[in-house]
């Protein structure tokens, strides 16, 4: 997958992830993609229904050793 930008999110608790993610995604084009790295075991929900309700698309989800979260978000 090609990753336009990565957002290092590790160590925040909610809502911080998604106001980092925000500022992340308003900084890409439509259609670019933002990795997003999480330790928030929250952020699962919050991330995939802030990607729907802006009209992005959560492309994947991947949940790594160390109870680190991956998540890859396209720009809609």
């Amino acid at each position: 997958m090609n990753v336009d930008k990565i957002l290092d999110a590790k160590g925040l608790a909610c809502p911080m992830p998604i106001v980092k993610t925000r500022k992340a995604m308003n900084e890409l084009e439509n259609g670019q993609i933002l990795e997003i790295h999480t330790t928030d075991k929250g952020a699962k929900n919050d991330l995939t229904a802030w990607a729907k309700s802006g009209g992005h698309e959560l492309l994947k989800y991947d949940e790594e050793e160390g109870n680190v979260f991956k998540f890859w978000i396209q720009k809609g």
